[in-house]
C-alpha cells in the first residue's frame, strides 16, 4: 500500500485553523495525536490524524473542554473507531495547479486526475520550465517531483514557497519527507502515487475539504 500523504505541522495548523502552538501543547499535555517525528524532530502528521484533530476541534467549539475531547477522541479510537469526515464541499472556483513531474506517465496520469477534480492544471517537464510557468501563472498549488532535473526539486521547492504563498506539495519515489518539510514543502507524498491520497491532499492544502474547512465558531483552546 503507498504510504499515507505527510503534512507539515504548519499546514496542519492551517488545515485544522489552531495555532501551531496548540497542536504542540495538545500533543504535549494529551499525548492522543501524536505525529512521527523525522530524523531532524520535525512533526510530520498523517491525515487520519488531521480528521483526528478536527475532531478535537468541533467537540470544543462545541463547548467540551479540551481535557474531554481528548477522551473522547481516545475512548473511540480504543473502540476501533475513527472520526468520519464530513462530505466534502462543491467547488466553484478552479484552483490552478502547476504541475513538475519528470516522468511522462506519472505527470499525464495526474493532470488527468486533477483535471477530473476540477482544476486548471499546467505542466512543466524540468525546473527551468517550472520556474518560468511559476512566475507567469502564479499557481494556488505546486506539485513538485523532487528528483525532476537531477534533484533539483529540492532547491525549487525552497525558491518556490520563499517566493510566494503557494502551497507546495513534494513527491518523491524515495523517502523524503524529512528534507522537503527541511526545504519549505506543506506535505509529501511518496511515489507511486495513489490517486485518492493525491486527489485528498490537494484538497486539503487548497483549503477546499471538509477537513480544511474554516471553522464557524472560534475555538476556545
Amino acid at each position: 500500500m503507498p504510504d499515507q500523504p505527510v503534512y507539515s505541522i504548519g499546514a496542519a495548523a492551517k488545515i485544522v485553523d489552531v495555532p501551531t502552538a496548540t497542536l504542540r501543547a495538545w500533543e504535549e499535555r494529551y499525548g492522543i495525536v501524536k505525529p512521527k517525528r523525522s530524523e531532524g524532530s520535525q512533526r510530520l502528521y498523517s491525515r487520519n490524524q488531521l480528521e483526528q484533530l478536527k475532531f478535537i476541534k468541533a467537540q470544543i467549539e462545541a463547548g467540551v473542554s479540551a481535557a474531554d475531547a481528548h477522551r473522547l477522541l481516545g475512548r473511540q479510537l480504543t473502540g476501533g473507531r475513527t472520526p468520519a469526515a464530513a462530505p466534502e464541499p462543491s467547488r466553484e472556483a478552479k484552483p490552478l495547479i502547476l504541475l513538475v513531474e519528470r516522468d511522462s506517465y506519472v505527470a499525464e496520469f495526474a493532470e488527468y486526475l486533477l483535471r477530473t477534480e476540477g482544476y486548471d492544471v499546467s505542466l512543466a517537464t524540468d525546473a527551468k520550465q517550472a520556474r518560468l510557468l511559476f512566475a507567469e501563472r502564479s499557481p494556488d498549488l505546486v506539485v513538485i517531483d523532487l528528483l525532476i532535473s537531477g534533484g533539483a526539486g529540492f532547491r525549487l521547492c525552497g525558491e518556490l514557497k520563499a517566493e510566494s504563498s503557494a502551497q507546495v506539495l513534494a513527491v518523491a519515489s524515495i523517502d523524503a519527507a524529512d528534507e522537503a518539510m527541511a526545504v519549505g514543502a506543506s506535505g509529501f507524498l511518496r511515489k507511486p502515487l495513489e490517486p485518492l491520497a493525491l486527489a485528498s491532499m490537494v484538497r486539503d492544502l487548497l483549503g477546499t475539504s471538509a477537513l480544511a474547512r474554516p471553522s464557524q465558531r472560534t475555538a476556545r483552546l
